[in-house]
């Protein structure tokens, strides 16, 4: 794909891709190693904050994808006009991903650090990736 141009809606770059699949490795492993050195509460914390990090990811790029095509859709319009279900989609999933962690806190005991420190996982997954796009260049 040539410098400026933008990829059809629904298709991922092999570098979104990267991060999605580094969100659960690095979510994981983290996950395993504090399974066998802390707990196993803190390993189910951080290994299910690294899957609700990776719905986010996913949840997001499927928000940005119907907005793109709607804008698209509606570029020699006047007046566009964005359905709402399109920003409730987009917001909503910070509710949910409230609404789990809140469930898991509550009534499983699973410490809040270490379901934050698994949402930390597509911060790291992003770093490792751009480093990774930076040593080898883009594909």
């Amino acid at each position: 794909m040539e410098t400026g141009e933008t990829q059809p809606a629904g298709k991922c770059s092999k570098a979104e891709e990267r991060i999605a699949w580094l969100t659960l490795a690095l979510g994981f492993g983290a996950a395993i190693s504090f399974t066998a050195f802390i707990s196993w509460k803190f390993g189910v914390g951080i290994a299910a904050g690294a899957v609700l990090a990776w719905v986010n990811f996913r949840w997001l790029r499927g928000a940005m994808d119907a907005l793109v095509a709607l804008s698209a859709a509606q570029s020699g319009a006047e007046k566009s006009r964005v359905s709402p279900w399109s920003f409730v989609k987009l917001f909503a999933r910070y509710a949910l991903i409230a609404a789990i962690l809140y469930v898991m806190v509550t009534r499983f005991g699973i410490p809040l650090v270490s379901l934050l420190g698994g949402l930390c996982a597509l911060g790291a997954a992003a770093i490792a990736g751009s480093l990774y796009e930076v040593l080898h260049g883009p594909e």
